[in-house]
Order: C-alpha cells, then sequence, then structure tokens
C-alpha cells in the first residue's frame, strides 16, 4: 500500500514538472540581447538572434544596447542580423548609459529605439588611429625594419611616419565607411542625408536631443521597451528571457577590455572618442 502511494506521489511530481516544462515553453516570450561595452566580435549577438528567430515561442525582441561603439565590421554584422528578423519578429532598441558611434549604429535598424533623456548617443563617424613611434625609437637607438610586399603594407605601424599621399589614402578609406554609416541611418531613420550630413560630424547628443533630431523614436527605459516589443508582437503578456550565455570569471576577465592585438588588427572604427 505504501509503495503505491509513493509511485503515486512520485508520479503527481514527474506529470506536474512536465506540465510545467510544457506550459512554460508554449508561454509568448520576449528574448532580451545585452550589448555590453566595446563592439569587437559580432559571433555571440548574432547567435543570439538566430535563436530568437528560431524559436517559435519568442514573440519580439529588445535589443538592450550599452556600448560606445566599435569595430565597423562587427557593428555591420549586428545591424544585417537586426535588418534580417526585424520583419518576422519586431526589434525594440533600448539604450542605457550610452549608445554612440557603432552603439548607434547597431540600433537604427530597430522597429522602434528607446533612449533614457540623458543617455549619450550620437557620434556618428568613423575613426582610425596611428601612432608614430619612430622619433621614440630613434631615441633609444631601436630601428625596425619591415620587409614588405608594397610600399603601403605597414601603413598603420608605428615605426611608419605616414607620407602625405598614404594619409590621403586613409582619408579616402574613411570617407567611404563615413558614407556607408551616413546611408544606414537613413535606410531606416525618418531623416534625409542632407539632414543627417549637418550633425555627423562626431557629436554627442542626449536622448533628448536625439529624439528632437529623429535619431530616436521616444523616451524610456528597458521596461518602457518591453512594452512596446510586447504591443508590436501583440501579446498582453510575454515571459522575459535573456539568450546570453553564461561566461565563467576567466571568460569576463578576458572580454573585459580589447586587447592590443584586437585593436591593431581591426583598423577602422565606429567609436566614441574618449
Amino acid at each position: 500500500m505504501k509503495i503505491k502511494i509513493l509511485i503515486g506521489v512520485i508520479l503527481l511530481v514527474v506529470l506536474g514538472y512536465l506540465f510545467s516544462v510544457i506550459s512554460y515553453k508554449s508561454k509568448p516570450k520576449i528574448a532580451l540581447i545585452n550589448v555590453n561595452g566595446v563592439i569587437s566580435d559580432s559571433t555571440e549577438i548574432i547567435r543570439e538572434f538566430r535563436m530568437a528567430e528560431r524559436d517559435s515561442s519568442i514573440k519580439a525582441i529588445v535589443l538592450h544596447v550599452n556600448s560606445p561603439g566599435g569595430a565597423v565590421g562587427a557593428s555591420q554584422s549586428i545591424y544585417r542580423a537586426i535588418e534580417r528578423i526585424k520583419n518576422k519578429k519586431p526589434v525594440v532598441v533600448s539604450m542605457e548609459n550610452v549608445a554612440a558611434s557603432g552603439g548607434y549604429y547597431i540600433s537604427a535598424p530597430a522597429n522602434v529605439i528607446f533612449a533614457n533623456p540623458g543617455t549619450i548617443t550620437g557620434s556618428i563617424g568613423v575613426i582610425i588611429q596611428h601612432v608614430d613611434a619612430t622619433k621614440i625609437l630613434d631615441k633609444i637607438g631601436l630601428k625596425v625594419e619591415n620587409i614588405k610586399s608594397g610600399e603601403n603594407k605597414d601603413i598603420l605601424y608605428p615605426n611608419h611616419h605616414l607620407t602625405p599621399e598614404q594619409k590621403k589614402l586613409i582619408e579616402k578609406t574613411i570617407l567611404d565607411v563615413y558614407d556607408q554609416f551616413l546611408d544606414a541611418i537613413v535606410k531606416y531613420r525618418p531623416i534625409t542625408k542632407e539632414e543627417l550630413k549637418k550633425i555627423a560630424d562626431g557629436r554627442i547628443f542626449s536622448g533628448k536631443e536625439a529624439l528632437n533630431l529623429k535619431l530616436i523614436d521616444k523616451l524610456g527605459n528597458i521596461q518602457d521597451a518591453i512594452d512596446e516589443a510586447k504591443k508590436l508582437a501583440k501579446v498582453k503578456k510575454a515571459v522575459v528571457i535573456k539568450l546570453t550565455k553564461q561566461k565563467g570569471f576567466l571568460e569576463k576577465l578576458l572580454d573585459s577590455k580589447i586587447s592590443l592585438g584586437d585593436y591593431i588588427s581591426s583598423g577602422i572604427y565606429y567609436m566614441l572618442s574618449f
């Protein structure tokens, strides 16, 4: 008799657990994707967008941005990921402390952009840094020789002094990538390219200023963004879930800064200057 009761209790527990799992999986969900810090690699963010796209219970996505920008290629990859999914599932951006340069770039294609009144955004522009260490090397008597296949192969190396012609080559590339930035914004924002050019000189804006300039849609925090996502997805209630993979202590430590190697290899940035 006792064994039958025990088996009955176990079955009830198992059935209750299975019911809760099935119920949770079937509930409408809002996926929360975070972009924190410098944008140097898009792999993880794109993986999260793909997860959200494939999960039929996820009805909308809130992209929480707290970034001063970063590498051009990574920013463009995230931008494209949002383009691919936004017509299937609405994407709402919530800007936190800063969403500038590349941080703004990745926000531009969203269905709706929220920012706090004091959020720092804008900084629309492109930057390449070149450290000329030739005088220091000469002073300490250290000679570094570059064996190269062409005269411009070492154009950004610190032991190389830029010629006027090489500066023009770099400026040409910067202007091309800058024009890509402008086109990416006007594609989705209610602003003309000529209007944008007048303010796209690297200057920063508060969230309130950005609203007046049509760079964002609404003022509000992350909860406002979640409510908007539910509204666009036409669901009254939804569970908010984080898709971000939990990182170990070592990964967090390594991700807390950009290595010099990453900085040099990427080269060209949509980045807020400090």
